[in-house]
C-alpha cells in the first residue's frame, strides 16, 4: 500500500496553499428509496455492520461500518426524483472493495441472483479481475483483486496535474529547426491517458477498463 505520509505534497498539512490535511476516507453517503431494503443489502451481501446513528438527526437513515469505511444510508424525501436503474456500466460512479476470493464472490452473487458483469485488466503481466453489480438503487459496486497492482506515485507533479489529457507525440510537438540546432531526438511518446496520482491506474485495456480508464 502507498505510504500516505511519504506521498504528501510538500508544503501541505495546513500550510497556506498546500493540500488539505486529510488522513483517511471516513464514509460514503447513499440516498436510497428504501433504507430497509438497502440496509439488508449492505448487511447481508456486502457484510457491513449497523452502528449507532446520532439521535439528533430528524430524517430517516442508517449507518453501517466495516473494512475501515462507513456507509451512510439516507432515505430519499422524493423517491420519484431518484434516477431509474440502468444497465451496469463499469465507467459509471462506483465504490470498489478488495476481496480475497473472486471465485467466492461470483458464486455468492449467483446464489443471490444478483446480475453482474466481469472485466479483466492486464498491466505488465499483472492481471486484475473485476466484478461489477448494483445495489438496490442502482449505485454500482465493484469487487476486485486490485492490490495485485502496485501503488506507485508519479514523481513528476506536472504529469500528475495533466490527468486525463491526451499527450500528442513528441514529433508533433517539435518546431522546425536546422540539423545543427536540433538536439538528439527523444523517443516518441505514444498517445496515452495519464490519471493522477497513480501510473498503475492507466488505460491498459481499452474502454472495458472501468476505474482504470479515464475516457
Amino acid at each position: 500500500m502507498l505510504n500516505t505520509t511519504a506521498a504528501m505534497v510538500s508544503g501541505g498539512g495546513g500550510d497556506k496553499g498546500g493540500v488539505l490535511p486529510l488522513s483517511s476516507l471516513n464514509h460514503i453517503s447513499i440516498v436510497c428509496t428504501s433504507v430497509k431494503e438497502s440496509l439488508d443489502f449492505y448487511m447481508n451481501v456486502l457484510g457491513f455492520t449497523p452502528i449507532r446513528r446520532p439521535g439528533s438527526f430528524d430524517f430517516d437513515g442508517a449507518w453501517l461500518f466495516n473494512y475501515g469505511v462507513g456507509v451512510h444510508l439516507l432515505q430519499s424525501e422524493h423517491r420519484e426524483s431518484l434516477p431509474a436503474k440502468k444497465e451496469i456500466n463499469p465507467k459509471d460512479n462506483h465504490i470498489s472493495f478488495q476481496c480475497e476470493s473472486m471465485v467466492a464472490v461470483e458464486r455468492r452473487l449467483k446464489e443471490l441472483d444478483i446480475p453482474y458483469i466481469q472485466r479483466c485488466v492486464e498491466e505488465g503481466g499483472i492481471y486484475v479481475d473485476q466484478i461489477f453489480f448494483h445495489d438496490p438503487d442502482g449505485f454500482m459496486i465493484e469487487i476486485c483483486n486490485c492490490d495485485n497492482l502496485p501503488v506507485v506515485p508519479l514523481v513528476d507533479q506536472t504529469l500528475a496535474m495533466a490527468a486525463c489529457k491526451r499527450i500528442p507525440s513528441v514529433k508533433q510537438q517539435q518546431l522546425p529547426m536546422s540539423a545543427a540546432q536540433a538536439p538528439p531526438a527523444p523517443a516518441a511518446v505514444a498517445t496515452q491517458c495519464i490519471p493522477a496520482p497513480n501510473p498503475a491506474m492507466q488505460r491498459v485495456g481499452g474502454e472495458e477498463v472501468a476505474h482504470i480508464s479515464c475516457a
